[in-house]
């Protein structure tokens, strides 16, 4: 690990995404960005018009659609390129004009839902009658309908929608404080060499056998986030505030219902995780157990949560490593998906590499009529390898979807987003495991398939748990401090982790840099999507063909349905506890493995 991150324009080309292919320049992204305008305008003369005939509802719809395709490439383009370099002031300029264009449009389209609704039912199925185009739009319709009971008038929509950008401000605190202003010291390696901490390198450094290292690293990454946790607990209320602000103003009975309704998906759900998971602790206590005993520690602490378990084994994976394996892991999915997988690596649809002010972490952007975009903060390990599968599988989805559907029925819900991306890890997983050459090469790997586990099924399981506490006090009047954040976060990584466990005080500021807590409720669909992949994954591997038409038929289906009947079509059924609870008893019997190969 070099000691200085390169600077944006030291990365090799070949390593950056090709945004070009959404605009050749700034100014073609400011000519579409003038075209947006244009288009809500054009919108917004429709206004009070949507009852008067089919042909005119069709019209308006043609334009909404043709508004917002235009609107996501704009924003798409402007976010990405704000996150190869939060600190560039003209990418921060960019971001800043497309979110502004975003509450316009969101302003000038506030009629619309409204209007829609208003339309009694008879009506509208003679308008499909008179206009079989119309039907074209029918999941849209039909989704807006859905929704009738949180839908307010246009005068009201219209102002929710001016207050969208004003309700943005915690996220964008959050990112410039964390991304961009945030910087932490450097650390003394055991050769003796300085090494930069930053988030991206967080967990890397954090799985170094070097424990004093990992302890060092620990203890300055978290004290300087705990320097800023007044700050941070702000942010995070304000981020709160909003989501009751909306949540109310729709009249839902809590944000936790408003965000789960948005997706369509019934809260029991998240209940029903909950409820299988606290079952099924004494698996991850076991776990913890395990993972003390194979460290050889008198106390198990927080800065030894993710270097192996396996002592002696290590490998370093470069990219074109990692490239070859993913084609190879991923070939059950047949040839069409591996062709897909072939053309984002010669065409530059990846970020790969961390260099200053990029943002952390990774993820897959789709844009309608383009092609998917990734971005990795890649570093030659093996969670770096199964991340790239991870937002290949994002990103297959997102190609799938937009292939078969329109633009508007490719949308697919949340929900549904996490689970191409955890199939993938789990087929990548197998085929490591199938090919491993001895003893302690298993048990690396079942190392990391227990670690997916503990940072999918159970860690984002803590983090919803964290949300849904935290929303809840601020929703019966509890001031969102600091001090009530920690101690919350703190009691949760106790009751999670388990008695073989040290939870260190600074673990109590974890929170301060989690951004999924500013994506309102995101996070338990890691935890339900990883449930369904184990389910899926392993059908696929058993059944060949059999299993992988149904499975690309779900990736092919957008938002055509809702999220638990989608997931039914690739075999899986959510409506019950059965996916989760079948997936902890595989957690259980990974355990049981690994204690039996370590003797």
């Amino acid at each position: 690990m070099e000691n200085r991150l390169p600077k944006r324009n030291e990365v090799p080309e070949a390593l950056t995404w090709r945004l070009e292919d959404i605009y050749p320049d700034t100014a073609a992204w400011e000519a579409e960005l003038a075209q947006v305008q244009a288009e809500g305008e054009k919108l917004a003369a429709y206004a009070g018009r949507l009852s008067e005939s089919a042909a005119v509802l069709y019209e308006a719809l043609k334009t909404y659609d043709e508004g917002m395709l235009k609107l996501e490439r704009v924003a798409g383009y402007a976010s990405m390129r704000h996150d190869e370099d939060t600190g560039d002031a003209a990418s921060q300029e960019l971001s800043l004009k497309s979110q502004s264009a975003i509450v316009k449009i969101m302003e000038m389209a506030a009629f619309f839902e409204p209007e829609l609704l208003d339309i009694s039912e008879e009506k509208l199925e003679g308008f499909y009658r008179e206009l079989p185009a119309l039907k074209d739009y029918e999941v849209t319709i039909k989704e807006i309908r859905r929704m009738k009971a949180h839908t307010l008038s246009k005068e009201m929509e219209a102002l929710l929608a001016s207050a969208g950008e004003m309700a943005r401000t915690p996220s964008n605190g959050f990112s410039m404080l964390c991304d961009a202003d945030l910087k932490f010291p450097s650390v003394t390696a055991a050769d003796g060499s300085e090494v930069q901490i930053s988030n991206g390198r967080f967990v890397p450094l954090q799985m170094s056998p070097d424990r004093e290292l990992r302890r060092a690293v620990f203890e300055k990454l978290y004290t300087r986030y705990s320097e800023f946790a007044n700050t941070w607990a702000a942010l995070y209320d304000g981020q709160v505030k909003q989501q009751i602000f909306f949540a109310r103003a729709r009249n839902y009975a809590s944000t936790f219902e408003a965000a789960v309704n948005g997706n369509n998906v019934d809260p029991a759900v998240c209940d029903r995780l909950f409820d299988s998971v606290h079952k099924g602790m004494k698996y991850m206590h076991r776990y913890v157990s395990l993972r003390k005993k194979l460290l050889g520690v008198d106390e198990l602490h927080m800065y030894d949560v993710y270097t192996p378990m396996v002592a002696d084994f290590d490998r370093k994976y470069s990219y074109e490593e990692a490239k070859e394996l993913s084609l190879k892991a991923l070939a059950p999915l047949g040839e069409e998906y591996l062709s897909v997988v072939r053309q984002a690596y010669e065409e530059r649809w990846i970020d790969v590499i961390e260099n200053e002010g990029k943002r952390g972490g990774a993820y897959s952007s789709g844009v309608y009529g383009v092609h998917p975009y990734m971005l990795l903060n890649y570093t030659d390990t093996l969670d770096d390898v199964f991340t790239l599968v991870h937002e290949m599988g994002h990103s297959l989805h997102t190609w799938y979807s937009e292939h078969a559907q329109s633009h508007l029925n490719s949308q697919y819900r949340i929900f549904v987003a996490e689970v191409a991306s955890t199939t993938n890890e789990i087929l990548l997983l197998e085929y490591l495991l199938a090919r491993a050459e001895d003893r302690k090469e298993k048990a690396y790997l079942i190392n990391h398939y227990l670690e997916s586990f503990k940072g999918t099924l159970f860690r984002q399981t803590m983090f919803e748990e964290f949300e849904r506490k935290t929303n809840a006090m601020a929703e019966a009047g509890v001031p969102l401090t600091a001090k009530a954040l920690s101690d919350t976060y703190l009691d949760l990584n106790k009751q999670y982790f388990g008695p073989d466990m040290v939870s260190d005080p600074l673990i109590a500021y974890e929170w301060c840099r989690i951004p999924h807590f500013y994506y309102n409720f995101y996070v338990y669909q890691y935890a339900t999507s990883f449930a369904a992949s184990v389910a899926i994954a392993h059908r696929i591997l058993e059944k060949g063909e059999e299993a992988v038409k149904p499975y690309l038929d779900f990736l092919r289906s957008g938002c055509t349905e809702d999220p638990v009947s989608l997931l039914k079509i690739a075999g899986v059924d959510l409506s019950t506890s059965k996916p989760i609870d079948e997936a902890l008893e595989v957690f259980g019997n990974a355990v049981a493995q690994m204690e039996e190969l370590m003797k």
